[in-house]
This record gives C-alpha cells, structure tokens and sequence, in this order.
C-alpha cells in the first residue's frame, strides 16, 4: 500500500465513513423510536386476520422509526448509549475503543443529532 492509500483508509477509519451514525439524543428517545416500529411491525402483522392484507402497508413505516431496520435501531441504542462514554482513538490504522476523558467531554458538547 503505498502514502496516498496508507493516509487515505486512516482518515476513513477516523472520521467512521458517511451515514455512520445512528444514535438518538437521548436513550428514551431513541427507545421511544423502538416501540412505535416494533409497535408498527407488530400491528400490522397481528391485524391482518382482522383488517386483511392491507394492514400490512403499515410494516414499511417501520423502516422510518428505525432510521432503517431493526439491526440500524439497535446499532444507534449502543450508539446512544456509549454516547460520551467511549471513544474511538486511531494511531497509524488501527483504532481501538477507550474511556472517554472527563476534561475532554466537558470541553465538547455531543454533536447535535442531524436525523
């Protein structure tokens, strides 16, 4: 792997990539998102017996609840939650999770949730 490459996968690895992000600003909003899409899912599925295939038009408003899927909202639970927690350092391509600093998290507030 030559320079450009080399400089190139660490800034990558360092900023986490585009779209990477999917934590709520809070735990109870982020749970709040969970409910209305398992809610979702799980209503659309249970009323088809009652309402007919028509209620399961419901199922894909899930997907805006969960940024995504399922897998997306639990990816932005552990998000939320290690949220100033932990923090990601990365010397020369190889990145490792560590406590965050005290001193660091009261000098940088939590980026504002873009979603």
């Amino acid at each position: 792997m030559n320079t450009a490459q080399g400089a190139k996968a660490r800034a990558t690895a360092q900023s986490g990539g585009p779209g990477t992000n999917f934590a709520s600003k809070s735990v109870p909003r982020h749970l709040a998102r969970g409910v209305i899409g398992f809610g979702l899912i799980l209503g659309s599925i249970a009323l088809v017996p009652v309402a007919g295939p028509a209620t399961l038009l419901a199922a894909p408003l899930a997907l805006i609840a969960f940024r995504g899927c399922p897998t997306c909202w639990m990816v932005g639970l552990a998000q939320t939650i290690s949220r100033g927690r932990l923090e990601r350092q990365c010397v020369d391509g190889v990145c490792t999770l560590a406590k965050a600093h005290p001193a660091a998290n009261a000098a940088h507030e939590p980026p504002a949730d873009s979603r």
